[in-house]
């Protein structure tokens, strides 16, 4: 059974930080892509930042660019989301996302059940 279990978030002042962290278990980690996306409810569900399955390349949403870093430890399955100088617009439900790419060309996916990071004085 995959499960991707996701921890860290909680209530921040503007200008704070938070480590989000997606500890992953049931699937080969090693080849999976991994993502945190976020999403707010009456809007579409964000991409916020992308790994690749080496660690070799990650991409970031404009509007995180500068301010978050996704990391991953292959050895313990797990991936973070590093937020810093955090704003009132971050405040959202985060997601942990494993994607595989099938040879066919589309992608199995795996979701987290997420984590609530407030941003607020």
């Amino acid at each position: 059974q995959v499960q991707l279990v996701e921890s860290g978030g909680g209530l921040v002042q503007p200008g704070g930080s938070l480590r989000l962290s997606c500890v992953v278990s049931g699937l080969t980690f090693s080849i999976y892509d991994m993502s945190w996306y976020r999403q707010v409810p009456g809007k579409e569900r964000e991409l916020v930042a992308r790994i690749t399955s080496t660690g070799g390349s990650t991409n970031y949403a404009d509007s995180v660019k500068g301010r978050f870093t996704i990391s991953r430890d292959n050895a313990k399955n797990t991936v973070a989301l590093q937020t810093n100088n955090l704003k009132p617009e971050d405040t959202a439900v985060y997601v942990c996302n494993a994607r595989r790419r099938r040879l066919g060309g589309s992608y199995t996916n795996y979701w987290g059940q997420g984590t609530q990071v407030t941003v607020s004085s």
